[in-house]
């Protein structure tokens, strides 16, 4: 029977067992808005489908309208193109099959609303199930003070947009991941601890085996966003990742049934 926690301890949700027969490390399999590249994310017909594909964590985006209202968007351009989900829309799908036994990553986009948030998964029975991400150290210290239960992970490196889509920033950007690879472990180590986190969010470019280490020596669990490429996650499983975020979890088994040859030498 599995330890129970203290009072006043955290409850954490054990992460998925690994099957006698597989090879493969546990982990955390995470879609990222449900299975963007299978049916477009931060949608309740692609939170059902990553569930099919095996994920044990959704990942959905939450945004803070002009307004103040809280919608499921990763920012205004997305909300702009679509009729996007009221945050409590998209948590009391989570109440149902087929989404009710998987937990929940909430990514806040902007500070602000707090609260609100919080009050949200709480008022649902979700703390236990959830965890809220976000680039803003300010809403992490926030959200420690309003919910000490519930779960938070700090996402890294802030960034407002996807430099990887402008071919003329590859040169800037290859030199700015190869320095953040070097720089991580000691900036993880030293704010880590200060931010009371669980978790660390990484842009998976700049994960590293010292980055991994330095992670479970601060009691933290690391998660690379966001994988599209099967090798790529084999070679973060092997160094030991507690979680993987991606669009396609199609690609989760892919990764894990080519991880089982090179276990099986070992053996």
């Amino acid at each position: 029977m599995a330890a129970q926690p203290k009072e006043g301890e955290k409850k954490t949700p054990e992460k998925r067992p690994a099957k006698a027969s597989e090879e493969a490390p546990a982990y955390r399999r995470i879609g990222h808005k449900g299975a963007d590249a299978i049916i477009a994310g931060n949608s309740a017909e692609s939170f059902d489908a990553a569930v099919e594909h095996g994920v044990d964590m959704i990942e959905l985006d939450v945004l803070r309208e002009q307004e103040g209202r809280l919608i499921v968007a990763h920012d205004f351009d997305d909300a702009l193109t679509r009729q996007p989900m009221d945050l409590t829309e998209a948590l009391d799908l989570f109440l149902e099959a087929p989404l009710d036994k998987v937990e929940i990553d909430c990514d806040l986009k902007l500070a602000g609303r707090e609260g609100e948030l919080a009050g949200a998964l709480e008022g649902r029975g979700l703390l236990d199930r959830a965890m809220v991400s976000t680039q803003e150290i300010e809403s992490l210290r926030k959200l420690r003070q309003l919910a000490p239960d519930l779960r938070l992970g700090w996402t890294y490196p802030k960034t407002k947009r996807d430099w990887t889509q402008y071919g003329w920033a590859q040169p800037a950007l290859k030199a700015g991941l190869s320095a953040l690879r070097r720089r991580y472990p000691s900036i993880l180590a030293k704010q880590g601890p200060e931010l009371e986190v669980d978790a660390v969010w990484v842009y998976h470019p700049i994960i590293t085996p010292k980055a991994v280490d330095v992670a479970h020596d601060i009691g933290v669990e690391l998660i690379a966003w966001t994988v599209d490429d099967a090798g790529r996650m084999r070679e973060l499983l092997s160094m030991g990742v507690d979680g993987i975020c991606s669009n396609d979890p199609r690609l989760f088994e892919v990764a894990e049934r080519q991880l089982q040859p090179a276990a099986e030498k070992v053996d």
